[in-house]
């Protein structure tokens, strides 16, 4: 990376301010109200001219499938049915009988080689189905032409369990690509292949309240989410999506958001199929104050590689999908176990009155252990008023700590008192979660403890969340009292608790200040842009000098500096720009050229200038780069050093990422991720997820730095990923001289390779 060249900013500069660089007004390049511009430059293909697009060419909308008639047809068919015993196809063939019937839709096999199947009538062919069927089930090896009969018939869905696809390599990915390109063309949608069951499973239909819907791209990683149902927490769907070479994961994230029924969407994903399918959909969610929590493999090289061999999709630079995932709200946990819990709580918990958390317990050694595992999390216990501790101590002694978290020495068994402890916790209005860790049945204060939870949940609005850490796990107490409860989330760890809760914290935080980043992305290409096409050189790195001109293009504030090709040109140079000045190399192919010799800083003489001048085209033909001349730059003055760049994402497209600059941001590696459309709250939240941000607020007697001329820097240069994406490989302003409060901030070196 380049070395900054920083030193004082003289009074004769240009204004400080960044928008004063370019021709944007003060906080207008992010501005994204624009009318729909229909240029329509970097089309994705699809030949739908009225889909609302970005400046990019990419969709700001798309479609919800109705798959009302996936989950509920009237009529389905089973292609490959059998009723032969110890074949795969029969038990599958039950299973989807028995499906029907709950559902209540006509059932048809299909198997040339037999008249009747589990006494029902069987077609030979598609063509024979007495009706259009809502659904079709295909059994066989080869689903390919049977797809085809299906359209012919006017079939709405097909689901095809077949493997032997993307997952297995080239030759199984260009056979995918075939069932995709005539499911495309027979205009029925379909699920897989590679896929399962599951939708079909048996649901429970006892149980209330806001569902859970799952979806899963490996069937049997949905298990523990689905086995829910037997502690009493509802499932209303379950997409188990495969290989997605029509329907995806966007698909169903979509419509389930918009169930009236579906509390939270709980997802195992190895792969996106479209980055930006994805978005639009976790949009939706958003929107609609649906949470989603999801579980993404792909976090290191090995993950990411068996999820390819898995479902034969691209798992995405980690860091990328963390940030798309936060930036739209998605949870994401590691386990299984987080996964079930948190959705849990989520589905179920109404919206919080308050961020406290409050913890009672019969131990203050447990007490404790909570608590520090809990602030260490980044939850909030606030310290209970004196009034409210008195109030406690009338039923807790006095020598006990009531503060917060609460210990009760022992929860009273025999008599009233235990619900009025809890009652007059949940009533504190800086409490919004009661939290209860037992880590050990103690019968029968625990079995008292417990019924008074749940007795204390079912009078309140504030989650009641119940830690039961025995191993056995077949008390009364438990199984019983708190499981038989729809208003206490119970778990088994501490962990896992306090995963649940700070997600459900974090998500009706994030729920509330929502505003679509879709709604206002730029539809309309900038004046900005027509200026940078002329500088754009296919196939080539930019010099340091033109990559100037770029940002100077998009209104990023670059130092005076002039371009010069003989020391006599560099002396008159550096009068005009001010000493005292910097010298660099500028070439096309130059990228490291403080490791080279090529900067020289503080150069205050003309002798100074035409020797330096020399050394540096020496040095470039001593070391055999080719300069296009050498750089006479202003001095700015030494400020924050950040970084920001542009790069491709393989699913997302142009992301844009923030971090701490200098010779050392590849040691250091802090950096903050954004994926556009995104507006100015998302770009100061990059700010805040840096280890480093400290820095920006001015430590060890150093000023706060211009910390709203970042956040306007990185708004212009998403402004260019976006209008750039298709000619704009690579972009690295590195360092960013961030000044003082009010000054600005400086791009002092920048590379920018052009696709």
């Amino acid at each position: 990376m380049l070395g900054s060249t920083h030193g004082t900013l003289t009074t004769h500069s240009r204004p400080a301010r960044v928008v004063a660089c370019g021709e944007h007004p003060p906080h207008t390049v992010h501005s994204m109200t624009d009318p729909r511009g229909g240029t329509g430059r970097l089309g994705d293909g699809s030949g739908d001219g009225n889909v609302d697009r970005d400046v990019s060419g990419r969709p700001l909308s798309a479609p919800v499938p109705d798959l009302d008639r996936f989950f509920r047809p009237e009529s389905v068919a089973v292609i490959g049915a059998s009723d032969t015993e110890g074949r795969p196809n029969t038990g599958i063939t039950r299973q989807l009988i028995a499906w029907a019937e709950r559902v209540g839709a006509r059932l048809h096999p299909v198997n040339p080689g037999r008249e009747s199947v589990f006494g029902r009538a069987c077609h030979a062919t598609v063509a024979e189905l007495p009706e259009a069927v809502d659904l079709a089930v295909v059994l066989v090896g080869d689903p390919l032409p049977v797809i085809e009969q299906l359209a012919e018939a006017k079939a709405k869905f097909a689901v095809v369990f077949a493997s032997g696809f993307a997952e297995t390599g080239a030759d199984g990915a260009a056979a995918q690509n075939r069932l995709a390109e005539a499911v495309e063309r027979s205009g029925l949608r379909l699920l897989g292949p590679n896929t399962n069951l599951n939708a079909f499973e048996r649901f429970r239909d006892d149980l209330d309240g806001p569902a859970i819907a799952l979806i899963t791209q490996s069937g049997h990683q949905g298990r523990p989410v689905f086995t829910l149902q037997e502690l009493g927490i509802r499932l209303s769907h379950w997409a188990p999506t495969g290989n997605e070479a029509d329907l995806e994961t966007a698909d169903f994230l979509s419509y389930f958001a918009a169930r009236p029924e579906v509390g939270a969407i709980a997802a195992y994903v190895e792969g996106l199929k479209d980055g930006r399918s994805f978005l639009l959909a976790a949009d939706r969610a958003a929107r609609n104050k649906v949470p989603v929590v999801v579980v993404k493999v792909g976090r290191t090289e090995t993950g990411a590689r068996t999820a390819a061999s898995h479902t034969g999709k691209l798992t995405g630079a980690d860091e990328v999908v963390d940030a798309a995932l936060r930036q739209f709200g998605v949870i994401r946990v590691d386990g299984l176990d987080e996964l079930q819990d948190t959705a849990a709580l989520l589905a179920r918990a109404r919206k919080p009155t308050a961020e406290g958390i409050a913890v009672y317990s019969i131990s203050g050694g447990t007490g404790a252990h909570f608590a520090d595992l809990a602030t260490a999390a980044g939850l909030r216990l606030p310290a209970l008023s004196d009034a409210k501790q008195a109030e406690l101590h009338r039923w807790i002694p006095d020598y006990l700590n009531v503060a917060n978290p609460i210990d009760n020495g022992g929860h009273p068994v025999g008599d009233w008192r235990g619900r009025k402890i809890l009652d007059a916790i949940l009533a504190d209005p800086s409490v919004g979660v009661l939290v209860c860790p037992i880590t050990g049945p103690f019968p029968p204060m625990s079995d008292r403890l417990a019924q008074d939870l749940v007795d204390a949940a079912e009078q309140t609005d504030k989650p009641v969340c119940v830690v039961w850490g025995s191993p056995v796990g077949t008390e009364d107490a438990y199984r019983r009292t708190l499981l038989g409860s729809s208003r206490v989330a119970t778990f088994r760890t501490f962990a896992n608790c306090i995963t649940a809760v700070r997600a459900y914290l974090d998500h009706h935080r994030f729920a509330a200040g929502y505003r679509s980043p879709f709604d206002e992305a730029p539809r309309v290409l900038s004046p900005s842009f027509r200026k940078a096409q002329g500088l754009m050189r296919p196939g080539r790195q930019l010099s340091e000098h033109a990559a100037k001109q770029l940002l100077r293009a998009y209104g990023i504030r670059v130092p005076r500096e002039q371009l010069v090709t003989s020391a006599a040109a560099a002396v008159r140079a550096a009068s005009l720009v001010g000493y005292p000045v910097v010298m660099k190399g500028s070439g096309p192919q130059l990228a490291h050229k403080t490791e080279l010799g090529l900067v020289k800083v503080g150069l205050t003489s003309a002798s100074q200038v035409r020797d330096t001048y020399r050394e540096l085209t020496d040095i470039a033909r001593y070391e055999g780069v080719p300069l296009d001349g050498v750089l006479v730059c202003q001095m700015v003055e030494r400020g924050v050093e950040m970084a920001v760049g542009v790069t491709h994402d393989a699913l997302f497209g142009p992301t844009v990422s923030v971090g701490l600059g200098g010779v050392l941001v590849e040691v250091l590696r802090d950096i903050a991720v954004g994926v556009p459309p995104f507006g100015e709250d998302r770009a100061r939240a990059m700010l805040g997820e840096l280890r480093g941000h400290a820095l920006l607020e001015g430590v060890r007697g150093a000023p706060p730095a211009d910390t709203d001329a970042l956040v306007e820097t990185v708004l212009r240069v998403q402004r260019m990923a976006l209008e750039l994406g298709g000619e704009l490989a690579e972009l690295d302003i590195n360092p960013l001289v961030v000044l003082p409060r009010g000054q600005g901030a400086v791009a002092l070196d920048a590379l920018a390779v052009c696709h």
